[in-house]
């Protein structure tokens, strides 16, 4: 199965290829500031691509599925999967997605960091779930706005600074899912493989919110290997 991993296109569909592929992730962030007509040009512009499946969840700037939720969904074509503390199962992987994030300039989607609200959320995620797809990053990866070398002066304490959540990083231990798929900070864009599992962050937007980052390609998983 090709998977092809998006996230943080802001409203910008259509200035940025998307390859071929069996399954489409997005990790959130769809919108702009998260309008009905923002949902409405995102649900159009997923319609027309060829990927058999289409999974999405929303990320912070995507105020509608949070305040208008049954509104917002139904823009998605009926083919699209939209998971939000929900999974599915894809050619027998299990899936799981959650939009929710440590507490974010007063963005949707957000809760107090290091609190029992985000412990409860990432609970939910079953054992057995092989993708997971949230849209911020675990604590200590892919969870920087710049790589430290590269950052002004003026950010480098931002830069330095890991912004993941720290109670995601305590659950994905124990899961220890094939891919875990997310975005938010756009700087860390790309992807690493760390003790089984691929981690992808699939930020399409940069920092200034320009669509340069490319889609993420993965052919096919590694087998999932538990070590508990």
């Amino acid at each position: 199965m090709r998977i092809v991993c998006i996230s943080d296109t802001h409203g910008l569909e259509g200035n940025f290829p998307v390859p071929d592929g069996d399954l489409l992730i997005h990790a959130g962030d769809l919108c702009n500031v998260g309008t009905e007509r923002d949902v409405q040009h995102f649900a159009k512009w997923l319609s027309r691509l060829p990927h058999r499946w289409k999974v999405v969840i929303a990320g912070n700037h995507d105020w509608l599925f949070q305040k208008q939720a049954a509104l917002a969904r139904a823009y998605l074509e009926p083919g699209v999967i939209y998971l939000q503390d929900s999974g599915c199962e894809i050619e027998g992987l299990k899936l799981w997605g959650s939009p929710w994030q440590p507490w974010f300039m007063d963005w949707a989607f957000n809760l107090p960091r290091k609190g029992a609200a985000l412990r409860a959320k990432w609970s939910q995620i079953p054992l057995d779930t092989d993708v997971l797809i949230t849209h911020g990053p675990p604590c200590g990866i892919l969870d920087q706005v710049l790589p430290p070398s590269a950052a002004p002066d003026s950010t480098a304490e931002l830069a330095s600074a890991h912004l993941g959540c720290e109670e995601l990083a305590i659950r994905l231990q124990a899961i220890q899912p094939k891919l875990h798929v997310f975005g938010h900070i756009h700087g860390s864009s790309g992807s690493i493989e760390q003790d089984g599992t691929i981690y992808v962050n699939a930020s399409i937007c940069d920092e200034s919110y320009r669509p340069i980052n490319r889609a993420i390609v993965l052919d096919g998983l590694p087998r999932k290997m538990r070590t508990t």
